[in-house]
């Protein structure tokens, strides 16, 4: 049987393809369980420098699996609480992990596929790519961190306008909104997502993990307390091998050479 999820590595690069597309990547149990257990191992895994996760044909990710879950030995509501349970175990391990992770969305990206791709430290997008919320035309609720990112991203008045109409966003709203970091031609979403992660593996990706971690407590913590992280990992860059080369690069008028 086919792999739901296919893991290729490459120059310290990760790309994590969603495997089903007869049914547009729409999340099964057995999908998300091997995503799930892809993202936590790469999240540790000291050759893996940064994910790229993208979809197989024509979608990146339609979110649940809506057949999968009429079928379930169980109420409808019980389907989508072990799902989540699984779903939100791979997007906490997305953003408390170090490592940049690219959505490099292909195609249609709606209900958990929207809020996958908005877990993601970075979006490009395909120009014909759509975004779309999906969970109301349902009748359902947002998951997988969706009110969590989509309000930070473009603000409260425009979360609440997507969780109301649920209008298919194109790519040039998208990238207008803020939503996603770049569009890129058709075909080139994953090659410009390693790219990105390529670029970043020239600078200090210590650096990003620390302001990763800081930008992500921000929105929990008071001012006094964010500043006092922000002096504790700033003090511990500081002393860290790529922060002494960092400084001593500036110091000498020289392109610094960090370490992975």
């Amino acid at each position: 049987m086919e792999e739901t999820v296919k893991l290729e590595k490459s120059s310290g690069i990760a790309l994590v393809t969603l495997n089903r597309p007869r049914a547009y990547n729409s999340f099964s149990r057995d999908l998300l369980e091997l995503f799930c257990h892809t993202i936590t191992g790469l999240a540790v895994d000291a050759d893996t420098a940064g994910i790229v996760i993208s979809g197989e044909g024509k979608a990146f990710c339609t979110g649940g699996d809506l057949r999968w879950i009429s079928e379930y030995d169980g109420s409808h509501g019980a389907a989508f609480h072990e799902l989540a349970a699984i779903f939100h175990q791979a997007v906490l391990e997305m953003r408390h992990m170090p490592k940049p992770v690219v959505a490099a969305i292909n195609g249609v990206a709606a209900g958990g596929g929207f809020s996958l791709a908005l877990a993601c430290d970075f979006r490009i997008m395909e120009a014909s790519a759509l975004l779309k919320q999906a969970y109301s035309s349902s009748g359902l609720s947002i998951d997988g961190g969706g009110t969590y990112s989509l309000p930070r991203l473009v603000g409260m008045a425009r979360a609440l306008e997507i969780a109301a109409f649920d209008e298919p966003l194109s790519s040039e709203k998208a990238k207008e909104w803020g939503l996603v970091t770049e569009v890129v031609k058709d075909g080139e979403s994953v090659k410009r997502a390693v790219e990105m992660i390529e670029g970043m593996k020239a600078m200090s990706l210590s650096s990003f993990a620390a302001s990763k971690r800081l930008i992500n407590d921000s929105y929990n913590t008071p001012l006094e307390v964010q500043l006092e992280k922000e002096r504790e990992l700033l003090s511990l860059c500081g002393d860290s091998p790529n922060g002494r080369e960092g400084i001593a690069a500036f110091i000498g008028k020289r392109k610094p050479v960090f370490k992975p």
